[in-house]
């Protein structure tokens, strides 16, 4: 959710061109209307103002899927007046949420029994399925310690900086001090070796990413596994590791199966996964598992009656959609293992077109690794005159999202640009986003610098070489000019 304030520099009301031929009339922007408009006009006014939203296809910054098959966009549109907690008037859905929940269990290496069934929910998303992971954690621990008799009032989590901002909210909103393992130039990911020194007591967990937001890298999940077996042995803690999927889950099992990082490790308790990223469904469907129905303390389940029966839940939120759980379960049965195989792989190969691509510009730094999330981070060799901001801003003019972010501790100093790879960009989208990017690249190098810009004559004049104010006033001219002049060629009509 994101706060709202209303813009109070703007005009106060909405105007529609086309809406124009059913009503007159203005509407105000941040109260009700007193009357009602034809429908027709709701419809246009809406329409109009959403021209200005970007290309979904086009936005490389997200991980969120932005294209599904007909038929699951028909199915989603029929059963979107559906509640899902209502469970009792729609156990059709219920049952098709427990397929899913038992199926990504067993995805995971979830030790099931064939007539076992796996615990887990679906949330909204990874955000809210981190939240219940991380409450079960914190119950454990606080019980544990209660029975000891010791404090359990200082519980910690120990991460990577280069977590998502959820597990930040989880830390803040419910009252968990978040203990972060600091990044260092070239390795942008916990490091598994200062996270096991950072576990005490107060641990109630080690949060590891299988898919990192900044690089798609994947935590050795297996060493760190290691590394807490021995310091539990040591210490008698018996520290469990959640594992945030969000990105990776539905990505590691079908092209890195030899990948040890799921329930095959015994101090994995709890698995995120987003549904809505590489799960290959529209946004707002996550998931989380536990291992055993005994790392779920069942005092945080709740049981209601009041909508015809006799209904557990365990979920952050009340009412929710139907449509993405059915979604999903469309997703699973229509491509099967072999189907999400194939889809990864493609994005894989995707990849690593767009990565060789941008490498033989020889104007940037990989960042990003071959084995992980199917994405290419990447940064200027070169920030003598223009930085990643720069391109990123230039490169909305082709329609592209291509996001640039800094770094976090310690690591703030390094910028990236990094696209995404989903099931719908295609290789010719990642040769066109290539040379779209050398277009901008030769049209920053033909304007002067930002720090050009902000130099004054005489410290331009000592990287410059000593050049006299006017003559430097003329290059900026030139360069000005000569970009003016290839602008309009690019955008001639034939």
């Amino acid at each position: 959710m994101v706060l709202s304030r209303a813009a109070t520099d703007s005009d106060e009301n909405v105007c529609s061109t086309f809406g124009s031929r059913y009503v007159r009339t203005a509407l105000p922007k941040y109260e009700i209307g007193e009357g009602s408009i034809p429908k027709e006009a709701a419809y246009q006014i809406i329409k109009d103002e959403l021209m200005l939203d970007g290309n979904p296809r086009l936005n490389l910054a997200s991980f969120v899927t932005t294209w599904m098959e007909p038929e699951c966009d028909k199915l989603i549109m029929e059963s979107i007046n559906k509640n899902y907690v209502d469970m009792d008037e729609y156990p059709v859905t219920t049952e098709l949420q427990n397929r899913c929940v038992n199926m990504i269990a067993r995805l995971f290496n979830a030790p099931l029994g064939e007539t076992e069934t796996a615990m887990g929910v679906g949330t909204v998303g990874s955000s809210e399925a981190i939240m219940l992971a991380g409450l079960a954690f914190k119950r454990i621990w606080q019980n544990k310690r209660k029975a000891e008799g010791k404090p359990y009032d200082k519980p910690n989590i120990v991460t990577g900086a280069n977590v998502q901002v959820c597990w930040e909210k989880f830390a803040r909103y419910f009252e968990v001090e978040l203990k972060e393992v600091k990044l260092t130039e070239g390795y942008y990911v916990m490091d598994p070796d200062k996270a096991a020194e950072m576990v005490d007591e107060n641990t109630i967990c080690v949060a590891a990413i299988l898919g990192s937001t900044l690089n798609g890298e994947f935590e050795d999940v297996k060493r760190l596994n290691d590394l807490l077996l021995k310091k539990n042995e040591e210490t008698g803690w018996n520290t469990p590791i959640h594992v945030d999927a969000a990105s990776g889950g539905f990505i590691a099992p079908f092209i890195y199966p030899e990948l040890e990082w799921d329930f095959r490790l015994p101090l994995v308790k709890s698995i995120n996964v987003s549904g809505h990223k590489y799960g290959l469904v529209y946004a707002g469907i996550g998931w989380v598992v536990w291992r055993t129905q005994q790392d779920l303390p069942d005092e945080l389940i709740f049981h209601i009656n009041y909508l015809g029966a006799d209904q557990p839940t365990f979920t952050l939120n009340f009412s929710k959609g139907s449509s993405q759980i059915i979604a999903q379960y469309y997703q699973l049965i229509r491509l099967g293992f072999e189907g999400y195989k194939n889809v990864m792989e493609n994005c894989r190969e995707n990849m690593v077109v767009l990565r060789e691509g941008i490498e033989k510009t020889e104007r940037f730094n990989i960042v990003s690794k071959e084995v992980g999330v199917p994405l290419v981070a990447f940064s200027l060799k070169d920030h003598s005159f223009h930085n990643e901001f720069e391109i990123s801003e230039m490169l909305r003019r082709f329609g592209w999202i291509v996001p640039a972010y800094t770094m976090p501790a310690d690591a703030q100093h390094i910028t990236v640009l990094r696209v995404v790879i989903r099931e719908d960009f295609s290789r010719t989208l990642a040769e066109r986003l290539v040379a779209d990017i050398v277009k901008v690249l030769h049209e920053l190098d033909t304007l002067p610098s930002k720090i050009s810009r902000k130099m004054g004559s005489e410290d331009f004049g000592n990287v410059k070489g000593k050049k006299v104010e006017r003559e430097i006033l003329m290059e900026v001219i030139v360069g000005w000019r000569k970009f003016v002049k290839d602008r309009k060629k690019m955008n001639g009509v034939c």
